[in-house]
């Protein structure tokens, strides 16, 4: 259980962390709110690629739970920006994506990475 919550406040802090470091790029103040409203859609979406992989299964692999909550985050939190009238330019997509991706499945690697190194044997496969 330690881990599936570990794992979860895991993605939250790496959602929010892109959505920080994105409000600080475009010069928009760093405000609970404002990063909270930044941070919503893209924190529901990946809630939905949670439900959707069941990631409490296997909440630390790449694949499947890494990469279908990373999806399920841009793709969702891009869908709800659009309807809630918050842009979403191309170039927001790419950017969204693959900083997503890094802050996402990096974490999953480099955690995986660490339990093999130290032989602990908690890693989770990376692949299926």
């Amino acid at each position: 259980m330690r881990t599936v919550v570990a794992a979860a406040l895991a993605d939250a802090v790496a959602v929010v962390v892109f959505c920080t470091a994105g409000r600080r790029s475009h010069a928009e103040g760093l405000t609970v709110a404002g990063i909270a409203g930044t941070s919503w859609p893209f924190l529901v979406g990946a809630l939905v690629g949670w439900l959707a992989v069941r990631g409490w299964r296997r909440p630390r692999a790449i694949v499947p739970t890494g990469l279908v909550v990373w999806v399920a985050t841009v793709v969702v939190g891009m869908l709800l920006r659009a309807v809630t009238g918050q842009g979403v330019a191309a170039a927001f997509w790419v950017v969204a994506t693959l900083s997503t991706a890094a802050l996402l499945l990096g974490w999953r690697l480099a955690a995986a990475l660490t339990s093999r190194r130290r032989g602990d044997g908690r890693a989770e496969p990376v692949v299926l």
